[in-house]
Protein backbone atom coordinates (compact mmCIF):
# COMPACT_ATOMS: atom_id res chain seq x y z
CA UNK A 1 0.00 0.00 0.00
CA UNK A 2 2.77 2.25 1.24
CA UNK A 3 4.60 1.95 -2.35
CA UNK A 4 1.80 2.60 -4.19
CA UNK A 5 1.16 5.89 -2.57
CA UNK A 6 4.45 6.77 -2.58
CA UNK A 7 4.93 6.01 -6.62
CA UNK A 8 0.97 8.26 -7.09
CA UNK A 9 2.89 11.09 -5.21
CA UNK A 10 5.62 10.53 -7.17
CA UNK A 11 3.71 10.55 -10.36
CA UNK A 12 1.76 13.90 -9.65
CA UNK A 13 4.37 15.87 -8.32
CA UNK A 14 6.24 15.28 -11.81
CA UNK A 15 3.32 16.09 -13.34
CA UNK A 16 3.09 19.29 -11.86
CA UNK A 17 6.01 20.64 -11.85
CA UNK A 18 6.43 19.42 -16.09
CA UNK A 19 3.28 21.60 -16.43
CA UNK A 20 4.83 24.82 -14.46
CA UNK A 21 7.66 24.34 -16.61
CA UNK A 22 5.73 25.27 -19.87
CA UNK A 23 4.19 28.07 -18.32
CA UNK A 24 8.02 29.27 -17.63
CA UNK A 25 10.82 31.11 -19.58
CA UNK A 26 14.69 31.77 -18.98
CA UNK A 27 16.11 31.02 -15.08
CA UNK A 28 12.84 29.71 -13.75
CA UNK A 29 12.30 27.18 -16.24
CA UNK A 30 15.90 26.20 -15.59
CA UNK A 31 15.10 25.87 -11.90
CA UNK A 32 11.51 23.67 -12.69
CA UNK A 33 13.52 21.48 -14.35
CA UNK A 34 15.87 20.39 -12.28
CA UNK A 35 13.29 20.24 -9.84
CA UNK A 36 11.76 17.71 -11.97
CA UNK A 37 15.48 15.48 -11.99
CA UNK A 38 15.88 15.54 -8.32
CA UNK A 39 12.12 13.80 -7.76
CA UNK A 40 12.70 11.22 -10.23
CA UNK A 41 16.46 10.59 -9.20
CA UNK A 42 14.94 10.33 -5.89
CA UNK A 43 15.32 6.53 -4.05
CA UNK A 44 12.40 4.98 -3.06
CA UNK A 45 11.98 5.07 0.51
CA UNK A 46 9.26 2.37 1.14
CA UNK A 47 9.65 0.68 4.29
CA UNK A 48 10.70 -2.85 1.97
CA UNK A 49 13.78 -0.96 0.12
CA UNK A 50 14.65 0.53 3.81
CA UNK A 51 14.96 -3.21 4.64
CA UNK A 52 16.64 -4.38 2.12
CA UNK A 53 19.31 -1.24 2.32
CA UNK A 54 19.23 -2.53 6.38
CA UNK A 55 19.77 -5.96 5.55
CA UNK A 56 22.96 -5.09 2.77
CA UNK A 57 24.82 -3.28 5.55
CA UNK A 58 24.45 -6.44 7.71
CA UNK A 59 25.55 -8.43 5.32
CA UNK A 60 28.46 -6.33 4.31
CA UNK A 61 29.28 -6.17 8.22
CA UNK A 62 29.13 -10.03 8.22
CA UNK A 63 31.12 -11.03 5.88
CA UNK A 64 33.37 -8.41 6.81
CA UNK A 65 33.77 -10.49 10.31
CA UNK A 66 34.93 -14.19 9.57
CA UNK A 67 36.78 -15.95 11.04
CA UNK A 68 40.45 -15.65 10.45
CA UNK A 69 41.98 -18.93 10.61
CA UNK A 70 43.38 -21.85 8.51
CA UNK A 71 40.97 -24.78 7.18
CA UNK A 72 40.49 -27.54 9.71
CA UNK A 73 43.15 -30.15 9.50
CA UNK A 74 46.19 -27.94 7.72
CA UNK A 75 47.65 -25.20 10.54
CA UNK A 76 50.89 -22.13 9.15
CA UNK A 77 54.36 -23.58 9.58
CA UNK A 78 56.72 -20.80 11.64
CA UNK A 79 60.01 -20.25 10.54
CA UNK A 80 61.71 -22.13 13.30
CA UNK A 81 59.09 -25.00 12.50
CA UNK A 82 60.68 -24.77 9.14
CA UNK A 83 64.46 -24.75 9.70
CA UNK A 84 63.40 -28.31 11.52
CA UNK A 85 61.05 -29.69 8.34
CA UNK A 86 63.88 -28.65 6.39
CA UNK A 87 66.62 -30.32 8.43
CA UNK A 88 64.36 -33.61 8.18
CA UNK A 89 63.78 -32.95 4.51
CA UNK A 90 67.39 -32.76 4.00
CA UNK A 91 68.31 -35.97 5.87
CA UNK A 92 66.16 -38.43 3.77
CA UNK A 93 66.58 -37.03 0.34
CA UNK A 94 70.77 -37.42 1.06
CA UNK A 95 69.89 -40.75 2.44
CA UNK A 96 67.49 -41.80 -0.50
CA UNK A 97 70.56 -40.53 -2.76
CA UNK A 98 73.01 -42.94 -1.40
CA UNK A 99 70.61 -45.64 -1.98
CA UNK A 100 70.66 -44.79 -6.15
CA UNK A 101 67.23 -43.24 -6.19
CA UNK A 102 66.03 -40.07 -8.64
CA UNK A 103 63.54 -37.90 -7.90
CA UNK A 104 60.40 -37.06 -9.79
CA UNK A 105 56.99 -35.00 -9.10
CA UNK A 106 53.06 -35.79 -10.30
CA UNK A 107 50.37 -33.47 -10.26
CA UNK A 108 48.75 -32.49 -6.93
CA UNK A 109 45.32 -33.72 -8.16
CA UNK A 110 44.57 -37.15 -10.20
CA UNK A 111 41.70 -38.17 -12.64
CA UNK A 112 39.26 -39.51 -9.93
CA UNK A 113 39.30 -42.51 -12.17
CA UNK A 114 43.04 -43.29 -10.85
CA UNK A 115 42.72 -43.13 -7.05
CA UNK A 116 38.91 -44.85 -6.87
CA UNK A 117 39.39 -48.53 -5.68
CA UNK A 118 42.43 -48.48 -4.25
CA UNK A 119 42.39 -47.65 -0.44
CA UNK A 120 39.44 -50.13 0.79
CA UNK A 121 37.68 -48.54 3.36
CA UNK A 122 39.96 -45.46 2.84
CA UNK A 123 37.87 -44.12 -0.07
CA UNK A 124 35.73 -42.21 1.87
CA UNK A 125 38.98 -39.78 2.81
CA UNK A 126 39.90 -38.87 -0.62
CA UNK A 127 39.15 -35.18 -1.40
CA UNK A 128 37.38 -35.09 -4.55
CA UNK A 129 37.11 -31.46 -6.91
CA UNK A 130 34.36 -29.59 -8.80
CA UNK A 131 33.99 -30.53 -12.26
CA UNK A 132 36.18 -27.58 -13.63
CA UNK A 133 36.04 -28.69 -17.18
CA UNK A 134 34.62 -32.09 -17.85
CA UNK A 135 36.83 -34.25 -15.83
CA UNK A 136 36.23 -35.49 -12.08
CA UNK A 137 39.12 -35.28 -10.35
CA UNK A 138 40.72 -35.44 -6.88
CA UNK A 139 43.56 -34.30 -4.84
CA UNK A 140 45.95 -37.25 -3.97
CA UNK A 141 45.65 -39.49 -1.12
CA UNK A 142 49.17 -40.96 -1.33
CA UNK A 143 52.70 -40.48 -3.77
CA UNK A 144 51.94 -44.63 -4.40
CA UNK A 145 49.40 -44.36 -6.98
CA UNK A 146 50.78 -41.66 -8.92
CA UNK A 147 53.63 -43.07 -8.63
CA UNK A 148 52.20 -46.76 -10.13
CA UNK A 149 50.52 -44.08 -12.87
CA UNK A 150 53.59 -42.54 -13.33
CA UNK A 151 55.38 -45.72 -14.31
CA UNK A 152 52.38 -46.90 -16.27
CA UNK A 153 52.27 -43.88 -18.49
CA UNK A 154 56.02 -43.74 -19.24
CA UNK A 155 56.44 -47.60 -19.79
CA UNK A 156 58.91 -47.61 -16.92
CA UNK A 157 60.94 -51.58 -16.24
CA UNK A 158 62.66 -50.46 -13.69
CA UNK A 159 63.38 -47.28 -11.66
CA UNK A 160 64.27 -46.62 -8.00
CA UNK A 161 62.62 -42.83 -7.13
CA UNK A 162 61.52 -40.72 -4.56
CA UNK A 163 59.29 -38.38 -4.19
CA UNK A 164 58.89 -35.48 -1.18
CA UNK A 165 55.37 -33.99 -1.62
CA UNK A 166 51.89 -32.73 -0.06
CA UNK A 167 49.19 -35.42 -0.05
CA UNK A 168 45.34 -34.78 1.43
CA UNK A 169 42.89 -37.24 3.34
CA UNK A 170 39.48 -36.04 5.00
CA UNK A 171 40.75 -37.36 8.32
CA UNK A 172 40.03 -36.73 11.87
CA UNK A 173 42.57 -34.23 12.18
CA UNK A 174 45.13 -34.46 15.77
CA UNK A 175 47.47 -31.76 15.10
CA UNK A 176 49.90 -32.06 18.03
CA UNK A 177 50.63 -35.60 17.12
CA UNK A 178 51.15 -34.65 13.36
CA UNK A 179 47.87 -36.17 12.08
CA UNK A 180 46.51 -34.14 9.93
CA UNK A 181 44.31 -33.21 6.87
CA UNK A 182 47.31 -31.65 4.61
CA UNK A 183 50.65 -33.34 5.24
CA UNK A 184 54.15 -34.20 3.86
CA UNK A 185 55.28 -37.39 2.50
CA UNK A 186 58.77 -38.40 1.59
CA UNK A 187 58.44 -41.51 -0.23
CA UNK A 188 60.82 -44.01 -1.89
CA UNK A 189 60.00 -46.91 -4.23
CA UNK A 190 62.01 -49.44 -6.11
CA UNK A 191 59.84 -50.96 -9.48
CA UNK A 192 61.04 -53.76 -11.62
CA UNK A 193 61.65 -57.51 -11.60
CA UNK A 194 64.30 -58.70 -9.53
CA UNK A 195 65.02 -61.70 -6.95
CA UNK A 196 62.36 -62.41 -4.13
CA UNK A 197 62.60 -60.37 -1.37
CA UNK A 198 66.04 -58.26 -2.26
CA UNK A 199 64.55 -55.03 -2.72
CA UNK A 200 62.28 -55.51 -0.16
CA UNK A 201 64.98 -56.09 2.39
CA UNK A 202 66.61 -53.00 1.12
CA UNK A 203 63.84 -50.92 1.75
CA UNK A 204 63.39 -52.33 5.45
CA UNK A 205 67.28 -51.19 5.87
CA UNK A 206 66.56 -47.60 4.30
CA UNK A 207 63.67 -47.23 6.89
CA UNK A 208 66.28 -48.27 10.05
CA UNK A 209 68.48 -45.79 8.53
CA UNK A 210 66.62 -43.16 8.03
CA UNK A 211 64.69 -43.22 11.75
CA UNK A 212 68.07 -43.77 12.73
CA UNK A 213 69.13 -40.60 10.71
CA UNK A 214 66.35 -38.38 12.63
CA UNK A 215 67.72 -39.58 16.42
CA UNK A 216 64.86 -41.29 16.44
CA UNK A 217 65.96 -44.52 18.74
CA UNK A 218 62.61 -46.47 20.08
CA UNK A 219 61.36 -47.29 17.01
CA UNK A 220 60.11 -51.15 16.30
CA UNK A 221 59.59 -52.05 12.49
CA UNK A 222 56.26 -54.42 12.43
CA UNK A 223 55.88 -56.21 9.10
CA UNK A 224 53.50 -59.13 8.05
CA UNK A 225 52.73 -60.66 4.63
CA UNK A 226 49.29 -60.50 2.84
CA UNK A 227 49.72 -63.51 1.55
CA UNK A 228 50.15 -65.46 5.33
CA UNK A 229 47.92 -63.37 6.12
CA UNK A 230 45.13 -63.63 3.92
CA UNK A 231 46.27 -67.80 3.80
CA UNK A 232 45.40 -67.64 7.72
CA UNK A 233 41.91 -66.07 6.78
CA UNK A 234 41.02 -68.45 4.27
CA UNK A 235 42.18 -72.10 6.18
CA UNK A 236 40.26 -70.28 9.60
CA UNK A 237 36.97 -70.68 7.11
CA UNK A 238 37.03 -67.03 5.47
CA UNK A 239 35.23 -66.68 2.46
CA UNK A 240 37.27 -64.82 -0.48
CA UNK A 241 35.08 -61.71 -0.75
CA UNK A 242 35.28 -61.20 2.79
CA UNK A 243 38.88 -61.09 3.14
CA UNK A 244 39.65 -57.78 2.61
CA UNK A 245 36.71 -56.46 5.14
CA UNK A 246 38.55 -58.84 7.89
CA UNK A 247 42.00 -57.38 6.85
CA UNK A 248 40.70 -54.21 6.92
CA UNK A 249 38.97 -54.80 10.68
CA UNK A 250 42.02 -56.65 11.75
CA UNK A 251 43.73 -53.62 11.22
CA UNK A 252 42.62 -51.79 13.86
CA UNK A 253 43.95 -53.79 16.61
CA UNK A 254 46.50 -50.84 17.28
CA UNK A 255 43.95 -48.87 18.08
CA UNK A 256 41.40 -51.26 19.42
CA UNK A 257 41.50 -54.05 21.78
CA UNK A 258 40.70 -57.87 20.15
CA UNK A 259 37.02 -57.79 21.88
CA UNK A 260 36.37 -54.57 20.31
CA UNK A 261 37.47 -56.12 16.64
CA UNK A 262 35.90 -59.53 16.87
CA UNK A 263 32.42 -57.81 17.51
CA UNK A 264 32.70 -55.62 14.36
CA UNK A 265 33.48 -58.99 12.60
CA UNK A 266 30.93 -60.79 13.87
CA UNK A 267 28.61 -58.29 13.77
CA UNK A 268 29.10 -55.92 10.78
CA UNK A 269 31.74 -58.17 8.46
CA UNK A 270 29.36 -61.67 8.77
CA UNK A 271 31.44 -63.82 10.06
CA UNK A 272 30.62 -66.49 12.93
CA UNK A 273 32.16 -66.43 16.27
CA UNK A 274 33.63 -69.68 16.03
CA UNK A 275 35.76 -67.80 12.47
CA UNK A 276 36.62 -64.94 14.50
CA UNK A 277 38.34 -67.09 17.47
CA UNK A 278 39.90 -69.12 15.16
CA UNK A 279 41.81 -65.64 13.72
CA UNK A 280 42.23 -64.00 17.03
CA UNK A 281 44.63 -67.17 17.69
CA UNK A 282 47.09 -66.42 15.12
CA UNK A 283 46.47 -62.15 15.14
CA UNK A 284 47.78 -61.89 18.52
CA UNK A 285 51.66 -63.98 17.32
CA UNK A 286 54.50 -61.61 17.07
CA UNK A 287 57.73 -61.95 17.50
CA UNK A 288 60.94 -62.08 15.59
CA UNK A 289 60.94 -63.48 11.81
CA UNK A 290 62.58 -66.90 13.14
CA UNK A 291 60.39 -67.20 15.92
CA UNK A 292 56.72 -66.58 14.02
CA UNK A 293 58.16 -68.57 11.12
CA UNK A 294 58.96 -71.52 13.97
CA UNK A 295 54.90 -71.41 15.28
CA UNK A 296 53.52 -70.87 11.28
CA UNK A 297 55.64 -73.93 9.55
CA UNK A 298 54.14 -76.42 12.49
CA UNK A 299 50.50 -75.27 12.05
CA UNK A 300 48.28 -78.00 10.64
CA UNK A 301 45.39 -75.17 9.76
CA UNK A 302 48.12 -73.36 7.20
CA UNK A 303 49.59 -76.72 6.01
CA UNK A 304 47.69 -77.03 3.37
CA UNK A 305 47.14 -73.47 2.54
CA UNK A 306 48.93 -72.24 -0.79
CA UNK A 307 48.89 -68.75 -0.02
CA UNK A 308 50.20 -68.64 3.40
CA UNK A 309 53.09 -71.79 2.09
CA UNK A 310 54.02 -68.84 -0.68
CA UNK A 311 54.28 -66.22 2.25
CA UNK A 312 56.10 -68.18 4.64
CA UNK A 313 58.98 -69.17 2.29
CA UNK A 314 58.93 -65.61 1.13
CA UNK A 315 59.56 -64.67 4.69
CA UNK A 316 62.20 -67.92 5.07
CA UNK A 317 64.42 -65.59 2.65
CA UNK A 318 63.98 -61.99 3.95
CA UNK A 319 64.98 -63.70 7.37
CA UNK A 320 68.39 -63.58 6.08
CA UNK A 321 68.87 -60.87 4.36
CA UNK A 322 67.88 -58.92 7.36
CA UNK A 323 70.60 -60.46 9.43
CA UNK A 324 73.02 -59.48 6.10
CA UNK A 325 71.70 -55.63 7.00
CA UNK A 326 72.15 -55.85 10.95
CA UNK A 327 68.15 -54.91 11.58
CA UNK A 328 66.95 -58.15 13.25
CA UNK A 329 66.68 -56.07 16.49
CA UNK A 330 64.52 -53.89 15.52
CA UNK A 331 62.08 -55.93 13.76
CA UNK A 332 59.16 -57.47 14.99
CA UNK A 333 56.89 -60.15 13.23
CA UNK A 334 53.65 -59.57 14.26
CA UNK A 335 50.68 -61.05 12.59
CA UNK A 336 48.28 -58.40 13.99
CA UNK A 337 49.57 -55.71 10.93
CA UNK A 338 47.46 -55.99 8.14
CA UNK A 339 47.56 -52.26 6.00
CA UNK A 340 43.92 -51.24 5.16
CA UNK A 341 44.92 -50.48 1.50
CA UNK A 342 43.65 -53.11 -0.95
CA UNK A 343 46.73 -52.55 -2.97
CA UNK A 344 49.17 -54.18 -0.92
CA UNK A 345 49.45 -58.23 -1.91
CA UNK A 346 52.88 -58.96 -0.31
CA UNK A 347 55.28 -58.08 2.39
CA UNK A 348 53.90 -54.72 4.63
CA UNK A 349 55.49 -53.03 7.37
CA UNK A 350 55.40 -50.10 9.68
CA UNK A 351 57.78 -48.55 12.15
CA UNK A 352 55.91 -47.26 15.73
CA UNK A 353 57.44 -45.93 18.72
CA UNK A 354 56.47 -45.47 22.36
CA UNK A 355 54.67 -41.94 20.69
CA UNK A 356 52.18 -44.44 18.54
CA UNK A 357 50.01 -46.03 20.73
CA UNK A 358 47.11 -43.96 21.90
CA UNK A 359 46.40 -43.15 25.98
CA UNK A 360 44.62 -45.81 27.79
CA UNK A 361 41.91 -44.07 28.53
CA UNK A 362 41.45 -42.94 24.60
CA UNK A 363 37.50 -43.93 24.78
CA UNK A 364 37.04 -42.21 27.92
CA UNK A 365 38.59 -39.01 26.42
CA UNK A 366 36.88 -39.59 23.02
CA UNK A 367 33.29 -39.85 24.70
CA UNK A 368 33.98 -36.84 27.06
CA UNK A 369 35.42 -34.85 23.78
CA UNK A 370 31.99 -35.95 21.67
CA UNK A 371 29.64 -34.93 24.87
CA UNK A 372 31.40 -31.90 24.74
CA UNK A 373 31.17 -30.50 21.29
CA UNK A 374 29.24 -32.22 18.31
CA UNK A 375 31.78 -31.79 16.05
CA UNK A 376 35.51 -32.77 17.26
CA UNK A 377 38.00 -30.19 15.86
CA UNK A 378 41.02 -31.75 16.81
CA UNK A 379 41.67 -35.43 18.49
CA UNK A 380 44.86 -34.89 19.71
CA UNK A 381 43.79 -35.71 23.39
CA UNK A 382 42.67 -39.36 22.42
CA UNK A 383 44.84 -40.32 20.02
CA UNK A 384 48.57 -41.50 19.68
CA UNK A 385 51.24 -40.43 16.51
CA UNK A 386 50.33 -43.71 14.65
CA UNK A 387 52.46 -45.63 12.35
CA UNK A 388 55.68 -43.05 11.64
CA UNK A 389 57.03 -44.42 8.46
CA UNK A 390 54.87 -47.49 6.49
CA UNK A 391 54.78 -49.51 3.38
CA UNK A 392 54.35 -52.25 1.63
CA UNK A 393 55.04 -55.08 -1.41
CA UNK A 394 52.04 -53.91 -4.48
CA UNK A 395 52.88 -56.13 -7.35
CA UNK A 396 49.67 -55.53 -9.39
CA UNK A 397 48.96 -51.50 -8.93
CA UNK A 398 50.98 -50.79 -11.95
CA UNK A 399 48.98 -53.44 -14.43
CA UNK A 400 45.72 -51.75 -13.58
CA UNK A 401 46.83 -49.10 -15.36
CA UNK A 402 48.49 -50.77 -18.04
CA UNK A 403 46.16 -53.35 -19.52
CA UNK A 404 47.43 -55.84 -16.96
CA UNK A 405 51.29 -55.12 -17.89
CA UNK A 406 52.54 -55.93 -14.35
CA UNK A 407 55.88 -54.22 -12.61
CA UNK A 408 56.42 -55.32 -9.06
CA UNK A 409 56.78 -52.49 -6.43
CA UNK A 410 57.87 -52.03 -3.10
CA UNK A 411 57.90 -48.86 -1.31
CA UNK A 412 57.89 -47.13 2.33
CA UNK A 413 56.58 -43.87 2.83
CA UNK A 414 57.74 -41.64 5.93
CA UNK A 415 55.56 -39.01 7.70
CA UNK A 416 57.30 -35.96 8.15
CA UNK A 417 54.52 -34.32 10.26
CA UNK A 418 54.25 -37.34 12.77
CA UNK A 419 58.43 -37.34 12.83
CA UNK A 420 58.59 -33.31 13.18
CA UNK A 421 56.23 -33.71 16.26
CA UNK A 422 57.95 -36.74 17.69
CA UNK A 423 61.84 -34.50 17.55
CA UNK A 424 59.83 -31.28 18.42
CA UNK A 425 58.62 -32.48 21.53
CA UNK A 426 62.06 -34.46 22.50
CA UNK A 427 64.26 -31.10 21.98
CA UNK A 428 61.84 -28.34 22.22
CA UNK A 429 64.16 -26.48 24.72
CA UNK A 430 67.41 -27.06 22.43
CA UNK A 431 65.34 -25.75 19.73
CA UNK A 432 64.66 -22.92 21.07
CA UNK A 433 67.72 -21.15 21.11
CA UNK A 434 68.23 -22.76 17.10
CA UNK A 435 67.85 -19.43 14.95
CA UNK A 436 65.59 -19.71 11.64
CA UNK A 437 68.37 -17.81 9.95
CA UNK A 438 71.16 -19.37 8.07
CA UNK A 439 72.98 -16.61 7.91
CA UNK A 440 76.96 -18.07 8.91
CA UNK A 441 78.69 -14.66 8.99
CA UNK A 442 77.89 -11.48 9.49
CA UNK A 443 79.91 -8.49 8.21
CA UNK A 444 80.50 -5.38 10.13
CA UNK A 445 82.72 -2.40 9.96
CA UNK A 446 84.49 -0.01 13.18
CA UNK A 447 85.16 3.64 13.14
CA UNK A 448 84.37 7.09 13.77
CA UNK A 449 85.52 10.19 14.10
CA UNK A 450 86.21 13.10 11.38
CA UNK A 451 86.23 11.57 7.80
CA UNK A 452 83.99 8.02 9.02
CA UNK A 453 81.68 7.05 6.13
CA UNK A 454 80.83 3.59 8.04
CA UNK A 455 82.51 1.75 5.11
CA UNK A 456 78.63 0.82 3.53
CA UNK A 457 80.04 0.45 0.14
CA UNK A 458 82.98 -2.19 1.31
CA UNK A 459 80.80 -3.83 3.37
CA UNK A 460 78.92 -4.39 0.38
CA UNK A 461 82.04 -5.94 -1.38
CA UNK A 462 83.13 -7.92 1.59
CA UNK A 463 79.79 -9.87 1.44
CA UNK A 464 79.82 -10.03 -2.01
CA UNK A 465 82.89 -12.12 -1.81
CA UNK A 466 81.70 -14.18 0.78
CA UNK A 467 78.51 -15.53 -1.03
CA UNK A 468 80.12 -15.76 -4.39
CA UNK A 469 82.26 -18.96 -2.25
CA UNK A 470 78.92 -19.94 -0.96
CA UNK A 471 79.05 -18.38 2.61
CA UNK A 472 75.72 -17.16 3.84
CA UNK A 473 76.51 -13.73 5.00
CA UNK A 474 74.55 -10.32 5.68
CA UNK A 475 75.30 -6.57 6.57
CA UNK A 476 73.61 -4.31 8.34
CA UNK A 477 71.61 -1.98 5.99
CA UNK A 478 72.56 1.24 7.04
CA UNK A 479 75.63 4.01 6.39
CA UNK A 480 76.96 4.45 9.56
CA UNK A 481 76.07 1.78 12.13
CA UNK A 482 76.92 2.10 15.79
CA UNK A 483 78.64 -0.88 17.27
CA UNK A 484 76.28 -2.06 19.59
CA UNK A 485 73.24 -1.96 16.76
CA UNK A 486 75.51 -4.17 14.32
CA UNK A 487 76.57 -6.87 17.49
CA UNK A 488 72.40 -6.98 18.13
CA UNK A 489 71.67 -7.74 14.62
CA UNK A 490 74.14 -10.08 14.27
CA UNK A 491 73.14 -12.17 17.08
CA UNK A 492 69.46 -11.60 15.62
CA UNK A 493 70.70 -13.45 12.47
CA UNK A 494 72.13 -16.43 14.25
CA UNK A 495 75.62 -15.85 12.75
CA UNK A 496 78.55 -17.84 14.28
CA UNK A 497 80.95 -15.48 12.87
CA UNK A 498 81.51 -11.82 12.57
CA UNK A 499 84.20 -10.12 9.61
CA UNK A 500 85.26 -6.81 10.78
CA UNK A 501 86.66 -3.97 8.71
CA UNK A 502 88.11 -1.47 11.12
CA UNK A 503 89.03 2.05 9.76
CA UNK A 504 92.73 1.84 10.63
CA UNK A 505 92.96 -2.14 9.63
CA UNK A 506 90.92 -2.18 6.47
CA UNK A 507 92.66 0.49 4.23
CA UNK A 508 95.90 -1.03 5.19
CA UNK A 509 95.10 -4.68 3.92
CA UNK A 510 94.05 -6.59 6.92
CA UNK A 511 90.27 -7.98 8.54
CA UNK A 512 89.52 -9.21 11.91
CA UNK A 513 87.52 -12.22 12.19
CA UNK A 514 86.00 -13.07 15.41
CA UNK A 515 83.54 -15.96 16.84
CA UNK A 516 80.19 -14.83 18.22
CA UNK A 517 78.29 -15.89 20.84
CA UNK A 518 81.58 -17.06 22.99
CA UNK A 519 80.39 -15.26 25.85
CA UNK A 520 82.69 -14.48 29.01
CA UNK A 521 85.47 -16.66 26.35
CA UNK A 522 84.79 -13.62 23.72
CA UNK A 523 88.20 -12.33 22.09
CA UNK A 524 89.17 -9.74 20.02
CA UNK A 525 89.59 -12.43 17.02
CA UNK A 526 92.27 -12.85 15.00
CA UNK A 527 93.21 -10.15 12.20
CA UNK A 528 94.12 -11.81 8.27
CA UNK A 529 95.01 -10.58 4.81
CA UNK A 530 92.10 -9.75 2.89
CA UNK A 531 93.02 -11.42 0.06
CA UNK A 532 93.03 -14.70 2.45
CA UNK A 533 89.72 -13.71 4.07
CA UNK A 534 87.77 -16.28 2.77
CA UNK A 535 89.85 -19.06 3.41
CA UNK A 536 90.05 -18.03 6.67
CA UNK A 537 86.06 -17.54 7.38
CA UNK A 538 86.16 -21.21 5.90
CA UNK A 539 88.43 -22.86 8.47
CA UNK A 540 86.68 -20.82 11.49
CA UNK A 541 83.17 -22.38 10.27
CA UNK A 542 84.50 -25.91 9.55
CA UNK A 543 85.82 -25.58 13.28
CA UNK A 544 82.60 -25.54 14.49
CA UNK A 545 80.79 -28.29 12.67
CA UNK A 546 81.42 -30.83 15.33
CA UNK A 547 80.99 -34.42 13.69
CA UNK A 548 80.81 -32.37 9.98
CA UNK A 549 77.26 -31.18 11.05
CA UNK A 550 75.96 -28.17 11.58
CA UNK A 551 73.92 -27.29 15.21
CA UNK A 552 70.45 -27.87 13.83
CA UNK A 553 71.29 -31.09 12.40
CA UNK A 554 73.12 -32.50 15.55
CA UNK A 555 69.94 -31.16 17.45
CA UNK A 556 67.87 -33.11 14.91
CA UNK A 557 69.90 -36.40 15.18
CA UNK A 558 69.95 -36.08 19.12
CA UNK A 559 73.50 -35.83 19.36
Amino acid sequence: MFTRLSSLVRTTTTRTLRKMSSDTTGAATAAVNAAIDKVEAAPNTSPKAAGDKKSSKKSKKQESQFLLKTPKGTKDWSDKDMVIRDAIFGSLSSLFKRHGAVTIDTPVFELREILTGKYGEDSKLIYNLEDQGGELTSLRYDLTVPFARFVASNSIASIKRYHIAKVYRRDQPAMTKGRMREFYQCDFDIAGNYDTMVPDSEILSLLCEGLSGLGIKDFKVKLNHRKILDGIFEACGVKEEYVRKISSAVDKLDKSPWEAVKKEMVEEKGQTEEVADKIGEFVKLNGTIREVLALLKSNEILAGNASAQKGIEEMTVLADYIDAFGIADRISFDLSLARGLDYYNGLIYEAVTAASAPPKNANELKEKAQKETKEVEDASEYVGVGSIAAGGRYDNLVGMFSNGKSIPCVGVSFGVERIFSIIKARAAKELEKVSSSHTQVYVMAFGGGEGWNGFLSERMAVTNELWKAGINSEYLFKTKANIRKQFDAAEKSGAQVAVILGKEEYPAGQIRIKLLGQGEDSDEGELVKVEELVDAVKTKLSSLNRDGLDEINRLIRGL
